[in-house]
């Protein structure tokens, strides 16, 4: 075998623990009937771990222990202040473990080790943000002067269910966790099964920060056991889930015998619509990164790419070059631009997509293994172009590190072929002039919308998407609003001013 039919090794991170366990009521502790399943490294997709698996049993248990946190703790008693104070402790040990947390991320999810340590520190920038929020926090009072003060009061719901995807899963947990736990709820989190290493420091932060035993609960396993049991347990109020689209509405059935409040980010496809009248050069560079960071595992990834005709052979020939240079590398490489996809089945998906593709398109950029990964989930940055709107690599979304390029003419045209999937997700559009770019901006079928600009987001905002790509909105006040009740209070400050019925 030549030299570079050799897998390299991955680099195996210091510290990992012997076994990953569930952590119920400040303990962490084994499956009740002791199932347990194997975590495997995405370079050599050999197991490398076994971490418990979680059944009915132990999602009660989880259940039941924050359940009389809420009841009986002080936790959604305390000072908007006091839940503060502990919050930004989680936040300064998450930022001293940043490189422990990034290592551990990247083994076991494939992510490259750059951006796993930037998704790090984005965690603790989550906490940071609702401990803040959550003292700044008002509320509304309406005045009828001399008759009735009407005023809010919020309080928060209960046991959150959080049901947390395997792409840059640390990160995705702590968007959920934050708000949850800033509004005074109790919680139970069910990571993604592929992805479950990161997720059992939760325990030890939170332990360390001062968070009361029951508060946080983390339950692993598979969704049809420990996802199943926590959706459908009548003591879970709240789901919030980030995931495929097909897994929401499975969701969204089982949680309505309950009427449980939902919020779900699902799938994407995202366009990227670039005019001949912007920056082709920003364009590309942006698009590029759209689509390949993260491995191209992203909800948002501008996976579908329209570029208008005046343009588009420039475009197409600018952007294939691009790609043929990012570099695909061990995910422990901090000079690596694309890892190793999660999981081998999700390799197989992927690629079954990159075959599907060269029927549906013309290859201009990778298209199967980089040279020297032989072995792993190695995909080489996959571009198709010349892709029409009814192929199934424009229509469907693939997760990867894949894009279709499609050219159109008009702005009419452009805006059809942008709304022309059931995803409705996140767009990007790409113009100089201010009146296009308002107006399609608000005529196109996203929840979220970036002009002249990457994924680049702003806490505050609301995150979420419309048709397929999602239920209700997080993020900012929103959260505050998912994680919390609104209780009218009226106050009357003069005579009773109601009518009198029956009255002699």
């Amino acid at each position: 075998m030549s030299e570079a039919s050799v897998a390299p090794e991955m680099a195996v991170p210091q510290g990992l623990p012997s076994q990953i366990l569930h952590y119920i009521n400040g303990e962490a502790v084994p499956s009740l009937g002791g199932e347990t399943f194997e975590v495997i490294n995405p370079v050599t997709n050999e197991s490398y771990i076994d971490a418990a698996s979680g059944q009915k049993a132990d999602v009660e248990r989880a259940v039941a222990a924050a359940k009389k946190a809420f009841e009986e703790g002080p936790w959604p008693k305390m000072l908007p202040r006091e839940r503060s104070r502990i919050l930004h402790k989680v936040a300064d040990l998450i930022e001293a473990e940043d490189e422990r947390l990034a290592a551990f991320e990247s083994f076991d999810s494939g992510l490259p080790i750059t951006q796993a340590l930037g998704q790090a520190r984005r965690a603790a920038e989550n906490f940071r943000f609702f401990a803040d929020l959550i003292v700044a926090q008002t509320d509304d009072v309406y005045k009828v002067p001399g008759r009735q003060i009407n005023y809010v009061n919020r309080k928060p719901i209960g046991v959150a269910g959080l049901i947390t995807p395997w792409n840059t899963p640390f990160m995705l947990e702590s968007w959920k966790l934050a708000p949850a736990l800033a509004t005074g709820n109790t919680v139970v989190l069910k990571p993604a099964e592929f992805t479950p290493l990161s997720a059992s420091l939760w325990g030890e932060i939170f332990e360390k920060a001062g968070v009361p035993a029951g508060v946080f609960n983390m339950v692993n396993g598979f969704g049809e056991s420990a996802g199943d049991s926590l959706v459908k347990h009548p003591d879970v109020p709240l789901i919030s889930f980030t995931g495929e689209s097909s897994t929401g509405s499975l969701i969204f059935g089982n949680s309505a015998p309950f009427l449980k409040g939902l919020s779900m980010e699902l799938g994407g496809k995202s366009p990227a619509v670039v005019f001949a009248d912007a920056n082709v050069d920003d364009a590309v560079d942006a698009t590029i990164f759209g689509v390949f960071s993260l491995n191209g595992e992203r909800c948002t990834a501008g996976s579908r790419i329209l570029v208008q005709r005046d343009i588009y052979d420039e475009f197409v020939e600018k952007y294939a070059k691009q790609a043929r240079n990012v570099k695909v590398g061990l995910p422990s490489d901090p000079t690596t631009e694309v890892g190793a996809l999660v999981h081998p089945e999700h390799y197989d998906k992927v690629m079954s997509y990159v075959e599907i593709g060269k029927e549906e398109g013309r290859l201009v950029a990778g298209g199967g293994r980089p040279e020297g990964f032989p072995e792993g989930n190695f995909v080489a940055p996959t571009v198709f172009v010349d892709v029409a709107p009814d192929a199934r690599i424009f229509q469907e979304e693939i997760f990867g590190p894949v894009v279709a390029i499609t050219p159109f003419d008009t702005d009419e045209e452009a805006l059809e072929l942008a709304n022309n999937t059931k995803y409705g997700l996140a767009a990007y559009i790409w113009t100089n002039d201010l009146k296009r770019a308002h107006n399609f901006a608000q005529n196109v079928e996203a929840g979220m919308v970036w002009l002249n600009s990457n994924n680049v987001r702003d806490l505050r905002t609301p995150f979420g998407g419309v048709k397929a790509s999602g239920l209700g909105h997080e993020g900012g006040y929103r959260s505050i609003d998912f994680y919390t009740d609104q209780q009218a209070v009226h106050i009357n400050l003069d005579k009773v001013h109601n009518p009198s019925l029956g009255k002699q």
